[in-house]
């Protein structure tokens, strides 16, 4: 099982470093969140020691980075005919999405880590909450594994890399910013209360701030897993066809 998932997951890394998706996208997300923190939000003359804003505005990047990663995942290989040939190899479906999912999880744990060189190059101005940005890191981590099982979702049920994007960024900023309504409307306590256990924005508020709640955790992970449940059933049914 194990050997199945690394096989897949090698495979797909593999897939990405010989294309300049991986390259493009993490050094775009890494160049627009600078100029997001320094330029527009001004960061070095508020005098503040504090990246919340940097991690407030992930969620929004994410919409249509994560949709950059996953795009072609599913599509181009029913595009490219090579979805049959995975299907018939003696992998079970649980283990190629797996083994999908991990690829686009370690790129964006390795984009986060590329990352890193701000909070730290920063320190020298002034005195961060180590405690405060780590667990920022841990919510953005889990708050991206959710947005790619989404997005690979989407892109099991499409043939076209560009579909397979809009589609997913769709899905996610409904996703996301569903809880929004609640600002806009008044609406009824339980309506409000079940849009918010919806949204991603407002699971992920509490780590923006650089707070851990296990509900939020439990909730991202929940997630995360019915996506990709959704996406082996897929392959089922059409392995089936």
């Amino acid at each position: 099982m194990l050997a199945n998932i690394l096989t897949i997951t090698k495979k797909e890394l593999k897939s990405y470093y010989n294309s300049p998706i991986a390259y493009i996208v993490k050094a775009v997300f890494l160049v627009f969140m600078s100029l997001w923190l320094f330029t527009v939000n001004q960061f070095i003359p508020r005098g503040i020691a504090d990246l919340r804003i940097y991690f407030m505005m992930i969620p929004y990047v994410f919409i249509f980075f994560i949709p950059a990663i996953t795009m072609r995942s599913w599509a181009e290989e029913r595009k490219m005919g090579t979805e049959e040939l995975l299907l018939t190899l003696p992998f079970k479906e649980y283990e190629l999405v797996l083994g999908k999912f991990m690829a686009a999880f370690f790129l964006l744990v390795i984009m986060f880590c590329a990352s890193l060189v701000l909070p730290v190059s920063l320190s020298a101005l002034g005195d961060f909450e180590w405690g405060q940005i780590i667990a920022q890191y841990i919510g953005v981590i889990l708050f991206g594994g959710a947005c790619i099982s989404v997005g690979l979702f989407v892109s099991s049920l499409s043939r076209n890399q560009i579909i397979s994007f809009i589609f997913s960024a769709l899905t996610l900023f409904l996703i996301i910013i569903i809880s929004e309504v609640n600002r806009m409307i008044e609406l009824p306590l339980v309506i409000g209360n079940f849009l918010n256990a919806l949204s991603f924005n407002y699971h992920f508020e509490a780590f923006s701030r650089g707070l851990i709640d296990t509900r939020d955790i439990m909730y991202f992970v929940l997630v995360s897993g019915f996506f990709l449940y959704l996406n082996g059933k897929v392959l089922v049914f059409r392995k089936w066809l």
